[in-house]
Formats: structure tokens, sequence, C-alpha cells
């Protein structure tokens, strides 16, 4: 084994939020300027005036129906390559959708819109995705003739990804960046599944999905309370994928709140916060909603760390409705109900965490903690990662046990260190930190002698 070189630091006082101790990259921060209200609403505007969108609506009509959508968001994307010189493609990957006695009453016609950023190193084969759905619905979920504008529900979702394909075209990420909006969710999660299915059958390195569904709205039909200062990222904190061959590991570290999903919602909290004012990401610990679901779950279930982002109040006045009006309530999910300024700060929170990621190396490999002695400190090791970025440290992240989110980051140049902090006491994790201080995903240690 090669000899690695410890550093023992001081006990310090843990700060109150680790990103505290980290600077803003200037490029991700200039990027993130460019998010724009207005253009956001420019897109929700295009989206709408297709009537409706629903899954099984006509693909032939050049102004209505799905197809016509599909092939708008293309020709957005189809533009932004122009000014990416040569690193962004367009494509819609489509297939035939059949009969499934539920929600799907005929052959359909499907296709998922992908905007895809190349990255620069030719070493780098890690993908990071954000994905929306097109589809939109009113009250009943067969009904593919009636308006159903889907400003909210699913056209914020879209819209983020539209932008974000519009403001990141132009930069240069290390790592791909596909923009994916997808068909078929109102229907069972169907363009979802049919991806997250490829991904797995072509073996495509994903690390993260941020999936954004209903994200332009600032409050509740019950309380009426404005609340645009907050968003929430629904995070699963077991692995559902392969939970029985895992559950031993993870009983014994005790990392029942660790899982993919719930490091990603840590990340994309630390890191949203960093680069966008006045916005508080708030971390739920379920995969989704009661009663309800969403286009990240096809690759939880598939072992992808993939979490949902949405507003923090839903109204459910302007979703899933006829558009009518009753008893003095206009129902229906129309752009006058939503909030652009709002939406602009969920999208760039989108754009702060993708680039964040595309910008980093690559995780780091085989953390470990020694647990051969017993010891009032903690000793990690881990491996340089193999491709994907220079490195110039690491982060080794530490929080309590009780503790929901990472309370320190520590850095240094080794590929060891040990610690005065009790392994008994606290959680560990390790990052990867490139020449810029964008830092990997955070990677837990298993036992190591």
């Amino acid at each position: 084994m090669k000899k690695t070189t410890f550093i023992v630091l001081s006990l310090i006082a843990f700060q109150t939020s680790a990103q505290k101790i980290v600077q803003r990259d200037p490029v991700i921060e200039q990027l993130v300027t460019q998010v724009n209200s207005d253009s956001l609403k420019s897109h929700i505007l295009k989206l709408v005036s297709f009537g409706t969108r629903h899954t099984l609506s006509t693909t032939t009509d050049k102004k209505k129906g799905i197809g016509a959508a599909r092939n708008w968001v293309l020709s957005r994307f189809q533009e932004f390559a122009k000014q990416s010189e040569g690193r962004m493609t367009a494509k819609i990957d489509a297939w035939v959708l059949k009969p499934d006695g539920k929600r799907v009453d005929k052959d359909q016609d499907m296709g998922n819109v992908m905007g895809i950023l190349k990255g620069t190193d030719p070493t780098d084969d890690r993908i990071f995705l954000v994905s929306g759905h097109i589809d939109s619905r009113v009250s009943n979920v067969m009904n593919r003739e009636s308006d159903a504008p889907g400003a909210n529900d699913d056209g914020s979702g879209t819209a983020t990804v539209i932008e974000l394909a519009r403001v990141m075209s132009q930069a240069k990420f290390p790592a791909t960046v596909i923009f994916l909006v997808v068909s078929g969710e109102e229907q069972g999660l169907l363009g979802a599944d049919y991806l997250a299915q490829k991904a797995i059958d072509e073996k495509w390195n994903i690390e993260a999905i941020l999936n954004n569904d209903i994200v332009g709205s600032n409050n509740s039909n019950e309380t009426r309370i404005i609340d645009n200062t907050r968003v929430r990222v629904f995070s699963e904190g077991l692995p559902v994928f392969e939970l029985d061959k895992k559950a031993a590991s993870i009983r014994n570290m005790g990392q029942e709140n660790d899982g993919k999903a719930r490091q990603l919602a840590r990340y994309t909290k630390e890191i949203g916060e960093r680069y966008v004012d006045n916005l508080e990401v708030v971390m739920v610990y379920r995969n989704d909603r009661f009663l309800r679901g969403g286009d990240h779950t096809p690759f939880v279930n598939r072992g992808f760390a993939a979490v949902r982002v949405t507003e923090m109040n839903e109204n459910f006045e302007h979703q899933h409705q006829d558009l009518r009006t009753e008893k003095g309530t206009q129902y229906g999910d129309l752009p006058e109900f939503m909030d652009f300024e709002y939406l602009r700060k969920n999208t760039a929170m989108n754009l702060a965490t993708l680039a964040n990621l595309a910008k980093a190396p690559a995780t780091p490999q085989n953390v470990t903690i020694d647990t051969k002695s017993l010891t009032n400190s903690t000793t990690l090791f881990w491996q340089t990662p193999k491709s994907a970025g220079k490195v110039k440290g690491y982060y080794v992240l530490v929080r309590e046990t009780y503790q929901p989110f990472w309370q320190k980051k520590i850095f240094t140049t080794k590929n060891g260190i040990n610690l005065p902090y009790s392994k008994d006491h606290y959680f560990f994790a390790v990052q990867a930190v490139g020449e810029d201080g964008n830092e990997s995903l955070p990677i837990l240690p298993k036992v190591g002698m």
C-alpha cells in the first residue's frame, strides 16, 4: 500500500453553514446573472400558445399539440447550438408508445427533446442532466382536446431547461450537460422511464439529475401567503436500487440519511444558496409528494442520483384543472398566476448547481475509514480520480450524526487525513476540488483497513 502522509487539525468550532468558507466562482456568478425573468416568461407564453400539450394530442398539426411544441423546443436548442462553437447538438429522441390499458389508449408518436452540450475534456464521460416535462393536462387525464395551458405544470420546468440551454451553451465545461424536455409525465412518467432505461442499456455515466416540475408560482390556494424566497428539493435517503444488497453496510455505518439522492440534495442546497441571493433551498426528506410522482423517480429506481425541484407551496386551483370560473375563482394553469422573478431564482439555482458539478473534477475513488482500532479520532484514505479534471485538493466534510447538513469543510492536498473527531460521533465525506475551487459530489467512506 502506498504510504500516505496525514495531517492533524486542531479542534475548532463548527461553522453554522459550510458554504461560508467557499468563494463564488466568477464564471458561474456571471452565468447566473444572465438568467432572465422576461426570457423565461417568453418561453412560457410560447408553450401556452400551443393550446394543449397533452401526451396523446396531435403530433401533425404545426401550430397546436405536443408535436408542434416539441418541434419548437428543438428549434430553440438548435438556435442556441449556433453559439456553442460546435459543442452543442439537439435532437428529438423518438419512439412509438403502445396502449397500456391505463392512461394510453392508442399508438402514439413520442419524443424527448434533448440538447447535448458536450464536455471539453475528451477523457471525461460524466453526464449531468436537467429536466422538465413538456406535456400538460386538464381535470380528465385522458382529455387530449381541451386547452391545457400547462403554464406552471410543467411549462415552468420546460422553460427552466430552455433558459439553462440558452445561457450555458455559451460556456465551456469539462463534463457533458444534457438539457432534457420529456414527454408523457402526466400519463405515467413515460418519457423519463424510457430515457432512464436507455441510459442503463447504453451505460451512460450520469452523475446527477435535477428534475424541475412546478417551479414558477409562489402561493398556496389555502393560505394565499406569498412565499417566493424558498424552493423545495425532494430526495430519497435510502437507495431503492438494490437496497437488499446494501442494507447491511448502510446499517453498519448508520448512513440511512446519506443515499446518492440525499447527497445531491445537500449539494444543491449549498451551491444554490451560495450563488442565488434571497433564496432558501428547503430539503424535503421524501422522494416526492403524497399522491404525486415526478420524472426523477425512474432514474432513482435505477440507481442514479436524482432529485425533484418544486415550488414551496403549490396552488391546486391552477394544476390539473379545466379552464373555468366558479364562485369568482379562476381555475386553470395560466401564465397570469405565475411569478417570473421567482422562476428566475429557481432557474439560477439549477444553473449554479449544474455548472459547479460540470466544472468540478470527478469524485475521489475508494474513500475508506480506518476502523481497525479503538480511537477517539478518525483516519480517512482515498485515491485521486482516475480521470476527468485536474485536482487541486480535497474537502473533507464533517457533520454530527444528528445534523442534516455538512457543518465543516476541511481542505487538504493529501490523499489521507487524521482528524481529532471521533468516528463514533460524526459522519464524513470527501470531495475532489478543481483548480477553480469547484467541488465534486461528496463520497462517503466505506470501512477499510
